[in-house]
């Protein structure tokens, strides 16, 4: 993962050899040649992947050069969201690595404590999904699009709500893979941790509007930046809304920075007249840019 733009681009290399330097550790190796079961834990795979996302950024960057367009407002789905906070200039990279490191402890610690698990839910409408939760106490993690939904909770509460989702007719039901309940209320142990780790962090005003996950608004000032990375952890992520405040804002090229492409497939889901590309290593980089 991301060992093409690190031999590529000099900008992008710079971005791994900060992060190592950072963390005190080489992470890029870990990275770059695993063991995978070493980089799935969540201490190193939430700075590996927002690394990744910002040295995408930084080569799209070197790339274009001085034609390299401004963005006119920024979002990330959980995680990603520290990344865009990075690029909007709230955050120093560094001091961002150190920080997400310490949210993947604090949530992997929070998922011992107090046990749970996750699940993707497509085919329901959102009044149909509150209902579910209501009914079996889980808590809705994830809006992604009109019809997909994760929720959040209890192991046994979130298989109940799997079944109640089928019976009322739901085209699907995918447990996740993740070691805890995220963005639900089972994350408050790491809650508590990460306002001690925000604390003594500098947080600037965002030069770049930050639409943020809990509220689908943009966040503008650096006390709303903390409130947000302190919500973020417990609250759904409002990506649906999220978008439809960026596309109803003018946005109508979206460009996604990492090692996947599940955000501009959301989007397209979203809002099928918008463009959404993504940038994961230099031929998408030298693609895109043909393109937009």
């Amino acid at each position: 993962m991301g060992q093409e733009l690190y031999q590529s681009s000099p900008a992008a290399r710079e971005v791994f050899e900060e992060a190592d330097d950072s963390l005190g550790f080489s992470l890029s190796k870990l990275i770059f040649e695993g063991p995978s079961r070493e980089l799935q834990d969540t201490m190193n795979s939430q700075p590996a992947i927002m690394i990744v996302s910002i040295a995408c950024w930084k080569a799209w960057e070197e790339f274009l050069g001085s034609q390299s367009p401004t963005p006119v407002s920024l979002a990330g789905h959980s995680l990603g969201e520290y990344s865009s906070l990075v690029v909007a200039g709230a955050i120093d990279f560094g001091d961002c690595v150190r920080l997400v490191r310490e949210r993947g402890r604090l949530m992997h610690e929070a998922s011992e404590v107090r046990p749970g698990g996750m699940a993707a839910i497509i085919g329901l409408d959102e009044l149909a999904f509150e209902h579910i939760c209501a009914e079996t106490g889980v808590e809705l993690a994830n809006v992604n699009s009109d019809d997909q939904v994760v929720i959040s909770g209890d192991k046994i509460a979130v298989a109940r709500a799997m079944d109640l989702a089928t019976a009322r007719g739901a085209k699907k039901t995918v447990p996740l893979k993740v070691s805890g309940a995220f963005h639900s209320s089972l994350m408050g142990y790491a809650q508590e941790g990460l306002i001690e780790a925000i604390a003594d962090l500098e947080v600037r005003d965002p030069q770049v509007p930050v639409v943020a996950n809990s509220v689908a608004v943009s966040v503008t000032t650096a006390e709303e930046v903390r409130t947000e990375l302190v919500e973020g952890l417990c609250h759904c992520v409002k990506w649906k809304q999220s978008v439809r405040y960026m596309v109803d804002s003018g946005a109508s090229h979206f460009v996604e920075f990492g090692p996947t492409r599940v955000l501009s497939s959301l989007i397209k889901r979203i809002d099928k007249d918008v463009d959404a590309f993504t940038l994961s290593d230099p031929a998408s980089i030298e693609k895109a840019t043909q393109e937009i």
